[in-house]
């Protein structure tokens, strides 16, 4: 399946800043899963960006914005095109071991509850494992977009029984880490028939199996990734994954605008 996609982020402040680093992971990844047919990234200082791969693979675009402005645009844009593989991705990025996701981070901490869950949840092999955990994650945690916001944890959310797809990930993570399972958060986009703008980008969250590789896993809808989604980065959660991440020095408070088309097809 071809999917387009623009990615457009806005920054406006009250006042002018004269320094900025962004870092931008806004390169989506040739796999198993998807090919690039074409992709492009627009932000001023883009052309003097110092381009590198970072510990998980994703390609970083570290851009200083020239002069001093009171915004910033940035806009990622191209198609892609997808194979329905289950969620099935395999092995990617071979240098880091699997094991490295193991690591917790602060948002990806388990509770108490969210290990019983976990427990709950053994099956006879990983991959039904795995399955399971999906399926109990989405039965249990409600998908709302007013319940958290972007420094909610694993262990808050669960704890609410309401999140986002970033809380779905999350919380994830963290029940295959109870397992010895390592697992990984992913940015992408998803295209959902019928509606063909987001106000941001889908998250979701990869587990290791010894057979498979790396698979996908969305709980905030039930169901492993097909070639409706495209993949953009991974990381150990959503800071570590994010698509833009950077600070300004000098700027007032700051007015944040995301938005996300994705359509079907070469558009």
């Amino acid at each position: 399946m071809l999917i387009s996609i623009h990615h457009r982020t806005s920054y406006r402040y009250d006042r002018p800043f004269n320094h900025a680093i962004q870092a931008l992971r806004l390169t989506p990844p040739t796999d198993e899963s998807q090919i690039i047919r074409s992709w492009s990234i627009t932000c001023p200082g883009i052309e003097y960006a110092a381009e590198y791969q970072d510990a998980f693979g994703n390609v970083v675009h570290l851009v200083t914005p020239p002069g001093e402005t009171d915004g910033l645009e940035i806009e990622a844009s191209g198609v892609i095109e997808t194979n329905d593989r289950a969620g099935v991705i395999g092995s990617t990025h071979k240098i880091v071991p699997p094991a490295i996701f193991l690591r917790p981070t602060a948002k990806t901490i388990e509770s108490p509850a969210i290990a019983a869950l976990a427990l709950q949840c053994c099956r006879a092999t990983r991959l039904d494992t795995l399955h399971a955990l999906l399926s109990s994650i989405h039965e249990t945690v409600t998908y709302d977009t007013d319940a958290t916001h972007a420094l909610t944890t694993a262990a808050e959310a669960f704890r609410a029984k309401r999140g986002v797809c970033q809380d779905h990930a999350h919380i994830f993570i963290a029940a295959a880490h109870v397992l010895g399972i390592p697992a990984r958060y992913v940015t992408g986009y998803l295209l959902i028939e019928g509606d063909t703008a987001a106000f941001a980008h889908h998250a979701w969250a990869e587990a290791y199996t010894d057979d498979l590789g790396w698979i996908g896993f969305d709980a905030a809808n039930g169901v492993c990734p097909t070639n409706h989604y495209a993949r953009l980065a991974i990381g150990f959660d959503a800071p570590t994954a994010a698509p833009v991440r950077g600070t300004m020095r000098g700027a007032g408070s700051e007015d944040l605008s995301v938005e996300v088309v994705v359509r079907a097809g070469d558009q």
